[in-house]
């Protein structure tokens, strides 16, 4: 196995962090991300987010350029293929859900896993919440690994699991899944992936995206996936964020599966999300 990462050893300076649960996420208090000089501190908040797996900031008053200029300091970004062509800033994408529009992010997942490269992470902008409701969960999926029996454990590294972008996205784009597979063919990721920064091994398989196992049968994929789809509702690996607005959750995306609870229709809720472009996963050892 790939040598882990000693957590306690990273620098986080001198953040003011409040851990959310022993198990995940961390707010990061008085820091404003966008002045101009954010750069300075930027390997404290990559050690903080290394170290938690989402970190959240709260009274961030940013636009939608300093958003981006913020996120690039830790990678290339990423469009999303629901941005719209005429956008300004195609580097954001609106999640907006309302009297029109129910919310449908509520499964557990990792964002773009459909990609060949998955992001490395995504920072997600509250512009308008509701008066109540509209949470967001995140769960840690190397805690979930390490919960499985090692039997489990070894059974699941030697498998290959095919992630399809039109399981979620035919319907919601309005387009036939062999257009979509034009540009964005499934692909194929471990089902257990190693960290390329901390060593640390997780649950790579989600509800949104993952279609099956290879080389199992159907029967056999779709029980094994549901069963490691379900570690992810542990609730002693996980936090729940409420949000105000102008917060900000920025979780690392190869460690991290989240869920947004749907529990505010009709009222409204707008987010903005910006994604730093990741790596190929593999499973080192």
């Amino acid at each position: 196995m790939a040598t882990q990462l000693d957590k306690s050893r990273l620098d986080t300076g001198t953040l003011d962090i409040h851990p959310m649960t022993p198990a995940i996420g961390a707010e990061i208090l008085n820091i404003d991300l966008g002045v101009p000089d954010i750069a300075d501190r930027v390997p404290e908040i990559r050690a903080a987010l290394l170290k938690y797996g989402v970190i959240f900031f709260r009274d961030q008053n940013l636009t939608q350029e300093q958003h981006i200029a913020f996120a690039r300091h830790f990678g290339e970004l990423e469009i999303h293929p629901a941005t719209p062509r005429d956008q300004p800033n195609p580097e954001v994408l609106r999640i907006a859900h309302g009297p029109d529009s129910r919310g449908q992010e509520n499964n557990w997942h990792s964002d773009v896993t459909w990609r060949e490269c998955p992001s490395l992470g995504s920072i997600l902008y509250a512009r308008e919440v509701p008066p109540v409701g509209g949470d967001t969960l995140f769960a840690n999926m190397h805690l979930a690994y390490e919960r499985l029996s090692e039997q489990m454990q070894r059974f699941c590294e030697g498998l290959t699991a095919v992630h399809d972008i039109a399981r979620v996205f035919a319907r919601r784009l309005g387009k036939a899944p062999e257009e979509l597979h034009a540009k964005y063919p499934p692909m194929h990721h471990p089902v257990i992936r190693t960290h390329p920064e901390t060593g640390e091994r997780a649950i790579y398989v989600n509800v949104g995206f993952t279609s099956h196992i290879e080389g199992l049968s159907d029967k056999e994929s779709r029980w094994l996936l549901d069963h490691l789809y379900a570690t992810a509702m542990d609730v002693e690996i996980q936090c729940r964020f409420r949000w105000r607005e102008n917060s900000i959750a920025f979780w690392d995306n190869r460690v991290c599966q989240h869920l947004a609870v749907s529990d505010y229709f009709p009222a409204r809720r707008v987010m903005e999300r910006v994604t730093i472009a990741g790596d190929r996963p593999y499973l080192e050892g």
